[in-house]
């Protein structure tokens, strides 16, 4: 998917939500258990019920791999079915991978090529040459972490070093590297107070904003300074949508949570986004 036709379908749904698929066979529906794929079968049922409202679904690959074969079997047949079912909407890895060049390119094969992903998140702590591999890949998109929400961002990623922030380090050595247009980058919601400097750094770029709900993040915050004229944000909900209830009509009680930040997404896109009314 092109960068342009995630932003068509953000016009069309006047929404830029990105829904978490973090599948836990503790915190599903009890009859779903029952079924031959509970994980699959919760992920099509959030799916039908929510692809109206979001723009984009995000599956965490460790909710996947822990459950062995049969978690990777899972995971499989939702990006199967979503690419068959909704080609449009933007599908993400929420993988976090990182590494040497020629495994890098590994990893990378593994979603874009087998998967199917159109983007899969990427760590950079080890430089350009662990990043390049997933660039290369046409009309796909790496997202690398960069100024992450949770407590221990505070450990590495703000550290000065030389006079400037190391994530703000990150995001000025990323844009040197080959094929940097396919580079998005993750920011905390509840790191909204610094998204205007980094706006300055990347001021095109699309940014999943994970955060905004559970985690305390505000979307009103991160919209006043990290929406850009092409949106540039996807944000991210997981488990206060798709946990919404854990009853027989859990979908449908994820669907209303969905709507409910869509809307709120529409307020702030007819805010600050003429071109989209």
């Amino acid at each position: 998917m092109t960068t342009q036709e995630l932003i068509e379908q953000i016009k069309q749904k006047k929404s830029f939500l990105c829904i978490g698929l973090d599948v836990d066979l503790n915190k599903i529906p009890k009859h779903l258990l029952e079924t031959e794929d509970p994980i699959f079968e919760f992920n099509k049922a959030i799916i039908d019920a929510t692809h109206h409202l979001c723009v984009a679904y995000k599956p965490n690959t460790a909710f996947y791999e822990a459950y062995g074969i049969k978690g990777w079997q899972a995971l499989e047949k939702t990006i199967n079915y979503l690419n068959e079912k909704h080609p449009e909407i933007f599908t993400i890895a929420d993988a976090k991978r990182g590494d040497i060049g020629n495994t890098s390119t590994m990893y990378a094969k593994a979603f874009f090529e087998d998967l199917a992903f159109d983007s899969v998140t990427v760590a950079p702590y080890m430089g350009k040459d662990s990043v390049e591999p997933f660039l290369a890949f046409k009309d796909k998109h790496t997202i690398m972490l960069a100024l992450t929400s949770n407590a221990g961002a505070f450990d590495f990623q703000t550290k000065t070093v030389e006079g400037k922030e190391l994530y703000k380090q990150v995001l000025e050595t990323s844009k040197e590297w080959e094929h940097a247009e396919n580079l998005m980058y993750v920011v905390g919601a509840t790191k909204a107070e610094y998204l205007a400097d980094i706006r300055k750094i990347i001021p095109d770029s699309f940014l999943l904003v994970p955060g905004v709900g559970a985690q305390g993040g505000n979307l009103q915050d991160v919209c006043k300074y990290g929406i850009n004229d092409r949106v540039g944000l996807l944000i991210n909900s997981s488990r206060g949508i798709i946990y919404a209830s854990n009853q027989e009509n859990f979908d449908q009680a994820a669907a209303l949570k969905a709507e409910k930040l869509q809307q709120d997404m529409k307020v702030e896109l007819d805010r600050h986004l003429e071109v989209l009314n």
